[in-house]
């Protein structure tokens, strides 16, 4: 097994300055010359949406495998690992965009990109073929916009990517209307720390501190809005990183111990069986049976 890769758009090199960035084009217009197979990559500051109107496939998001046939609208956040094996009749788009774009959507709280993010703990969305025919005609004049680079063409792609985030995540309040933790500052804070800190902080008065909570007023908060503890939420970051590297690396267990800041193998390897039931090393080869 080879690192996880980690591309701008598929295939091309990364580019973490990405900035106020909106590109749409066609899955056959990329996946045709890669015979239909996406292989699991990441992206490091891209939001992806695609729209699926014609055929299906697979995503693989982290270790996890799904299958979906159109019409279908599919989800991917930043830095999750995903990849594609679509049937050769798939049609349909993919939309990318850097998070800041969000700002022109006049939407000041974050709402919209924090629904859409939630859709990737369940990431195929069946839809109605009325809606993904309203959501297909957005892209391909998004595309157009792109393409001609008439004047104004910044201004008009970001309402249509605007209009298309809107309307998935009105299907999205439809079909899931309580929301977990949309518009919840702290938890997005919390989520944010945890991203940037969870290689080398695992306590819960870190976070605490840098939210001026107490650690118990924290994980009750938390507890309330997700239904599982501060603490589980760190874990579970953890477990995510830790099943990333035994799946897509060939990197020796006992130095994903130490990268993720465990005292030593042994813990690594009882913790991660608490979480996930299995060992590192049955976990790394069930993974490579899978991929």
């Amino acid at each position: 097994m080879m690192e996880l890769p980690l591309f701008h758009l598929y295939g091309e090199p990364p580019d973490p300055r990405a900035f106020n960035f909106v590109h749409a084009e066609t899955i056959p217009s990329r996946c045709s010359l890669h015979d239909w197979r996406i292989c699991v990559h990441r992206h490091t500051n891209l939001l992806q949406i695609l729209l699926i109107e014609r055929g299906g496939g697979e995503v693989q998001y982290e270790t996890s495998m799904v299958a979906f046939d159109a019409p279908a609208i599919i989800v991917v956040p930043p830095t999750m690992a995903h990849g594609f094996r679509f049937q050769s009749s798939t049609c349909g788009w993919v939309v990318s965009f850097t998070e800041d774009v969000a700002r022109t959507f006049g939407d000041v709280s974050g709402e919209t990109i924090a629904r859409l993010k939630r859709l990737t703990m369940d990431p195929v969305v069946s839809v109605a073929e009325n809606d993904m025919a309203r959501l297909s005609d957005l892209c391909a004049r998004l595309s157009e916009e792109r393409l001609l680079s008439r004047e104004g063409f910044h201004i008009a792609m970001n309402s249509y990517l605007a209009l298309i985030a809107i309307e998935i995540r009105r299907l999205a309040m439809g079909r899931d209307p309580v929301p977990t933790h949309v518009n919840d500052a702290v938890i997005e804070r919390l989520l944010d720390l945890i991203e940037g800190h969870f290689r080398s902080r695992r306590l819960l008065n870190f976070y605490a501190a840098k939210l001026a909570m107490t650690s118990d007023g924290l994980n009750k908060h938390v507890k309330r809005i997700t239904g599982v503890t501060a603490g589980q939420l760190i874990r579970q970051r953890v477990v995510t990183e830790a099943k990333r590297q035994l799946a897509f690396s060939d990197q020796p267990i006992n130095e994903i111990a130490y990268d993720l800041a465990y005292a030593d193998p042994s813990h690594f390897v009882r913790s991660f069986r608490k979480e996930t039931g299995v060992t590192p090393r049955t976990f790394r080869a069930n993974a490579g049976r899978s991929t």
